[in-house]
This record gives C-alpha cells, structure tokens and sequence, in this order.
C-alpha cells in the first residue's frame, strides 16, 4: 500500500468532506469508519503478501526436498516423522506424567510411561513392517526382499 495512493486519497477527502458537512458530533464515526476501511485494505495486503511468501516457500522446500531426497536414497524421508514422533512423544510425556503422578502417584505414573513406550514401540515397529512390506518380493523366498 503506497501513501499516495489515489483511492486512498479519495477515501480520505470523502471522510474530511463529511466531516464538514457533518460537523463534529459524526467525527468519530467518520474516523472509526476510515480507520476501517484502512484496517480491511492493510489485511488485504498482509494476506495477499503471506501468500505470496508462503507459495515462495512451499516451491523452495519441495524443490530442495525433491534434491535432498534424491541424494538421500530410498527411505530417507521418513527420518523426520520417525524422530518428529519420538520427540512430540517425549514433550507429550511431561503433562501426561504430572497429571498421572498427582491422580494415582506411582502406579498412575508407571501406567503412563508404559503407555508412552508401547505407543513409541509400535510407532517404530510400524517403520520397520511397512519397509519391508513395501519392498518388492523376487520370488517367494522371503529372504530375497529387497533391503
């Protein structure tokens, strides 16, 4: 939004205008009014610009990801939702452990961490079955998986 722009001039002698004509006692919804209309355009324009840099930002991460995934070989993109998963895990754990402590002290938190170790331990076993189940099969000897 430039400060000389011609709408915006227009809109603001239409509002001192009508201050005139008005007189005082519409002043502040003349201004309440203006001001909003300065609010709806500069959202406007700060949507329009996020966008813009978020679609920028989008095309930059698939481009490099696209070239980091080809460097990385087969598998390599599942390194961050396998550490991502443990991690959230592990920042889930604090709550989850307090409020079990404080409900049924040790026993309520030894539940809970064996929760949070069953949920991780399937999480990674789900890695490990899905890898081997995606690889293509040579034959039907088992053995022969792709690795």
């Amino acid at each position: 939004m430039d400060a000389r722009d011609p709408e915006l001039k227009k809109e603001f002698a239409a509002t001192i205008q009508a201050r005139k004509d008005l007189g005082e006692e519409y002043e502040s919804a003349l201004i309440d009014s203006f001001l909003e209309k300065m609010d709806r355009r500069i959202d406007s324009q700060v949507e329009r610009q996020v966008r813009r840099e978020l679609a920028e930002s989008q095309t930059a991460f698939a481009r490099a990801g696209r070239q980091v995934g080809e460097a990385r070989g087969r598998g390599g993109s599942r390194f961050g939702a396998r550490y991502g998963f443990g991690a959230f895990s592990l920042i889930m754990a604090i709550p989850l452990s307090a409020i079990a402590a404080d409900k049924a002290q040790l026993a309520g938190l030894l539940v809970a961490w064996i929760g949070i170790v069953a949920v991780n331990a399937a999480h990674s076993l789900g890695w490990l079955f899905h890898e081997r189940s995606a690889a293509p099969r040579r034959g039907n000897d088992p053995d022969a998986w792709e690795d």
